[in-house]
């Protein structure tokens, strides 16, 4: 194929060194496009991110729920934003992106898609589930990463590559060993949400919604175990933190009314 590299910046953030993590990422990208010897673009979507992204994981988290901002980023940024850029900026016949996953389309009828005239109108919706293209599990059950492209749509899964899909990241290092992509081997493996890194959740969480102090009761006998800054911050079958208490005690219910978070011990649970 006739490949283009193209790097996206989603999120502006130092590291604990002060070093924009976006930055490095960028130059890594540059330096495998060189040793390949393709062309290579960049592209900001740090004003849609926040927008489509992040936004809704703060509103989201101050309803008292867990969202999943890999999952809202893949529906809006990366097979939106980028997938449009993609094909009517770069002229692309297709999107190739690392994802373990596959789906029901063969290379080929891939590439031949551009061709198909969807309906407009009312027959369009018929038209998307009679030719819809499903998304497989990746062959490295393990690394597999259909979930977090669930909410991708049939305009975009059809008209993109995922290469790995067949292999094992095992096979993935060797390959890019194989050819001299060394520093990019070297990265420890990207786990967790990209814009918190390596800092502490609750107080990056918290340099954005106010804080709402609360106390912590076991939801076995009513007994206050300690306080915390937020209901919001815990989730369903999260282990609670609680100062001076050894024994792990796992979160079962939050009233947000309250501002009470209930939780139970090991023992506890077993028990129930």
């Amino acid at each position: 194929y006739q490949v283009t590299g193209v790097f996206m910046k989603n999120w502006d953030s130092l590291d604990e060194h002060g070093v924009c993590t976006a930055d490095r990422d960028c130059e890594d990208a540059y330096r495998v496009c060189q040793i390949l010897d393709i062309p290579f673009h960049q592209v900001s979507y740090v004003k849609e991110y926040w927008n489509d992204v992040f936004s809704d994981f703060l509103s989201e988290y101050e309803k008292g729920r867990t969202p999943n901002p890999d999952i809202v980023c893949n529906k809006h940024i990366k097979f939106s934003c980028f997938f449009h850029y993609a094909v009517d900026n770069l002229g692309a016949d297709a999107v190739a992106t690392g994802h373990y996953a596959r789906t029901s389309l063969e290379d080929e009828e891939v590439f031949q898609q551009k061709h198909i005239k969807r309906p407009e109108g009312l027959f369009r919706n018929r038209f998307e589930v009679r030719n819809a293209v499903k998304l497989l599990q990746a062959a490295d059950s393990f690394k597999d990463q259909t979930f977090f492209l669930s909410q991708v749509s049939q305009d975009a899964l059809r008209r993109t590559l995922f290469p790995l899909g067949g292999l094992t990241k095992h096979f993935v290092k060797k390959i890019a060993a194989e050819n001299r992509l060394h520093h990019v081997l070297q990265k420890k493996e990207s786990m967790g949400i990209c814009f918190v890194g390596k800092r502490n959740f609750e107080n990056f969480i918290l340099q954005y919604l106010q804080p709402r102090p609360g106390k912590f009761i076991s939801i076995e006998d009513n007994r206050v175990l300690g306080t915390h800054k937020g209901w919001f911050l815990y989730t369903l079958g999260q282990r609670a933190r609680i100062g001076g208490l050894r024994e792990p005690w796992y979160v079962v219910e939050k009233d947000g009314t309250k501002g009470d978070v209930f939780v139970v011990s090991r023992a506890g649970l077993l028990g129930r």
